[in-house]
């Protein structure tokens, strides 16, 4: 008689048992494909290596973006198309990059504003204004900017190499900030470790 009374109950033991297990597996695989993220990214430049930690927590959408873009080679060869100095070095595959001269350019002159961490000097963001061609621009802060906080998404930190950014800065630019000899992005290597 017993057997008859359990036997309906029979199947709720496995199920929930099954779905435990589902929901585990399902965790670990979130956890573990947000663990395969790489954490750096080693830019090679013409100029030297720079290495960024990138904040995968704090943007993640526009670190899987950059890290698509790396693996599809778009910043090999890429051109650093804007260099102000004590401001932002930016490199750019976009012709006409009208869009971010303006508050690049006038940029460079509000340096009275509080300072923010989020856009301390080193840091490594993205232009928040999207491009026709799908492109991605890549901006690295040369000195504390907190009027680009509505202008840059930023995504990642220079933790070495920033000797080789000051060197792209210290190049001789034209009166648009554009340099007078080519600086370029050689590759970007994705890496979990330093």
């Amino acid at each position: 008689m017993l057997f008859l009374i359990l036997r309906p109950f029979h199947f709720l033991l496995p199920r929930s048992i099954v779905q435990t297990r589902d929901s585990i597996s399902n965790r670990k695989f979130i956890e573990r494909k947000k663990s395969d993220i790489p954490n750096y990214a080693l830019i090679s430049t013409s100029k030297g290596q720079i290495t960024v930690e990138l904040y995968k927590d704090g943007s993640p959408d526009i670190v899987n973006e950059f890290i698509d873009f790396s693996q599809n080679g778009h910043f090999k060869g890429m051109h650093f198309t804007r260099v102000i100095k004590n401001f932002v070095i930016q490199g750019s595959k976009i012709e006409n990059p009208e869009a971010t001269e303006d508050w690049t350019s006038r940029g460079k002159h509000y340096s009275q504003l509080d300072t923010s961490l989020k856009h301390e000097a080193f840091m490594l963001g993205t232009s928040k204004a999207k491009h026709e061609g799908g492109g991605f621009d890549l901006f690295i802060t040369t000195a504390p900017i907190p009027d680009l906080n509505d202008k840059i998404n930023v995504f990642g930190r220079v933790i070495k190499g920033e000797d080789a950014v000051q060197e792209i800065e210290e190049v001789d630019t034209d009166d648009h900030y554009r340099p007078k000899t080519p600086v370029q992005i050689n590759e970007v290597t994705l890496r979990h470790k330093t």
